[in-house]
């Protein structure tokens, strides 16, 4: 049983896709940190079904990811613990629950192998410098270099670029390397680790970039698959069936996701373990979970945003939720584009425009990101992601705008697109946010709405609705009006 097939992340399909708050800033993870005392794992076994087990919120948490993990409704929950508010968005971290569980065989191991800190470019990412780790070190990966996203790099810039696009903390994509083949301490390696420096042996993902690109689509579909509920199971190289344990954390799911990807069974069972990649990396940067942070708070909520263009113009809903990134989840991104252009990539003289305050962070081909904190890190706090915004007329980086300040025309360029339109999604402490979860995306009261594909979904604002739609009729656009008319 294949549940993951190997999807190349730059290779992107649809009417759009793209290319493969308090501020915490902590120092990166220093390797002299004593490797921690290792405590007994707990016993997992069969139990009478609906059994209440005891368990700790973990950041990012909601009811229904929690049901998901242990077979069980949300309804159960609820009922079990009747002190829970009447609404929330996500669960406290270390809020205490009783969980009426029902019993899956075949789960593994409890044993947590990063928290989600270690595994997102957020917060605890700061301060790290790839290029200075990765040349400070024999391995044969600092003399390596590949094409990535048009340009010829060394290696530490495509590290660089594909933790930056997936919002992966780059610690985690070199700890696999040096797991996988050595590459910051092996200074002589063979032919074939050279060529596949995770060891994925196959054409399709020669080279450092489609390796890492690989990885960084598993780890994705990992993390968030874990944190919304929608991965239950996944099969290792050899196809043995793995269930994750039901109290484990999106970050330490994200990793197993992408080992399984590599490793027949019996390695892989050694891979999650403690003596496995664990302390690979705790010999690379020390214990992680000494530096851990809760990147979700408890009852998260959006800011207010407007509209993504100028008041009273109309743009055309065009894509429901989607891709933020690549091919991976989550579903986090909604497209628009100018209904002058039914079809094609014709150039648009309408603006994409700031839904809220915000300093422009990053401005490189195709993308505009705006840190809604105005700290100039998009790794903490809100931000929000533009893309395919054309190059002429771009916002530049460090910009401060206002709500409806310009950004850019939309357009064709970067990834894969099938007309003039723009992509739009947002990040929390570096995480990626579904379009249609417990933190919804919100648009001048717009509620984004998944549907049954890719793509499709709605927007509802009261009784108003429109659908997702590759074309340009009544159905699908949307009239941005101002209070007032202004």
């Amino acid at each position: 049983m294949t549940l993951w097939p190997l999807v190349l992340g730059a290779l992107l399909l649809g009417a759009c896709s793209v290319p493969g708050p308090p501020q915490y800033i902590s120092s990166p993870i220093s390797p002299a940190t004593p490797e921690p005392a290792l405590t007994p794992l707990p016993t997992r076994g069969p139990h009478p079904p609906g059994e209440l087990v005891p368990y700790q919120a973990q950041s990012g948490d909601t009811l229904a990811a929690i049901a998901a993990h242990f077979n069980t409704s949300v309804e159960a929950i609820l009922q079990a613990n009747p002190d829970l508010p009447a609404s929330f968005s996500t669960l406290e971290p270390g809020r205490p629950l009783s969980i009426p569980a029902y019993y899956l065989p075949l789960t593994g191991t409890p044993f947590q192998i990063l928290p989600d800190s270690e595994v997102i470019n957020g917060p605890s990412a700061i301060g790290f410098d790839i290029r200075s780790e990765m040349q400070s070190r024999p391995g044969f990966s600092a003399g390596q270099s590949d094409y990535a996203y048009r340009l010829e790099r060394p290696a530490w810039e495509v590290v660089e670029v594909i933790a930056r696009n997936y919002s992966i903390n780059p610690r985690l994509l070199l700890a696999l390397l040096e797991y996988r083949t050595g590459a910051l301490s092996n200074p002589f390696p063979d032919e074939v680790d050279r060529a596949y420096p995770l060891g994925l042996t196959d054409p399709r993902y020669q080279g450092l970039f489609r390796q890492l690109l690989w990885a960084a689509e598993r780890l994705n579909d990992g993390y968030y698959g874990w944190r919304t509920g929608s991965l239950r199971e996944f099969d290792t190289a050899d196809g043995m069936l793995y269930r994750p344990d039901s109290w484990q954390n999106a970050g330490t799911v994200a990793v197993q996701l992408a080992l399984a990807g590599l490793l027949d069974a019996k390695e892989f069972e050694a891979a999650v373990g403690p003596q496995g990649f664990a302390a690979t990396y705790a010999s690379l940067w020390g214990d992680p979970f000494a530096a851990a942070l809760d990147l979700i708070p408890g009852d998260l909520e959006q800011p207010e945003l407007g509209l993504p263009f100028l008041p009273n113009r109309i743009w055309d809903f065009t894509g429901g939720p989607h891709y933020s990134w690549g091919t991976s989840l989550p579903l986090g991104a909604l497209d628009f584009g100018p209904p002058a252009v039914v079809s094609g990539c014709e150039p648009s003289l309408e603006w994409v425009a700031a839904p809220a305050a915000g300093v422009v962070t990053r401005s490189e081909e195709a993308i505009v990101v705006l840190d809604l904190g105005q700290d100039g890190d998009e790794r903490t706090g809100w931000s929000l992601f533009f893309f395919h915004i054309a190059s002429e007329g771009r916002i530049q980086a460090g910009a401060e705008l206002e709500a409806g300040d310009p950004i850019g025309r939309p357009s064709c360029e970067g990834g894969t697109a099938t007309g003039t339109h723009f992509h739009l999604a947002r990040r929390y402490n570096g995480e990626w946010l579904s379009a249609d979860g417990a933190v919804p995306f919100v648009l001048d009261g717009w509620v984004a709405k998944q549907g049954e594909a890719l793509y499709e979904g709605t927007l509802n604002k009261g009784s108003n609705v429109v659908s997702a739609c590759t074309c340009s009729t009544r159905a699908n656009r949307i009239l941005y009006e101002l209070p007032g008319g202004g």
